[in-house]
């Protein structure tokens, strides 16, 4: 690996916020240890590890919605990661169907009515 990545904090594995690489929607969050990390550098695809499962998993292997790596990054810690991806396949990410995992709205107290936060939706 190129770069020295802080493993220990959160033992043994690194966040990974997976991002769309044209419109810069973030798509996911998943986790990767060493091997996963590696293995997506070297094949060019998002590969994590399954804190549920305890083994890696290529984000859509099965499904045909496979996210291509178009660039990498680390935060300045080196504890986290950035990867811009391209999404193969229909493009749907989650496993609920949609392209993001990101479609629940979190309603905080007390915050004012914006356009992303229509009255009828609270």
């Amino acid at each position: 690996m190129n770069a020295d990545f802080d493993f220990d904090k959160m033992s043994g594995l690194l966040p990974a916020v997976v991002q769309d690489s044209c419109g810069g929607e973030v798509l996911m969050v998943g986790f990767m240890n060493r091997q996963a990390l590696e293995q997506t550098l070297e094949k060019g695809y998002v590969t994590f590890f399954s804190r549920t499962r305890q083994q890696l998993w290529m984000k859509g292997e099965s499904s045909g919605n496979r996210l291509r790596v178009v660039s990498a990054q680390t935060d300045c810690d080196r504890d986290t990661l950035l990867l811009r991806v391209e999404v193969e396949g229909a493009g749907v990410v989650c496993h609920r169907g949609t392209r993001s995992c990101f479609t629940e709205q979190v309603f905080l107290q007390g915050l004012e009515k914006t356009a992303d936060f229509p009255k009828e939706t609270r």
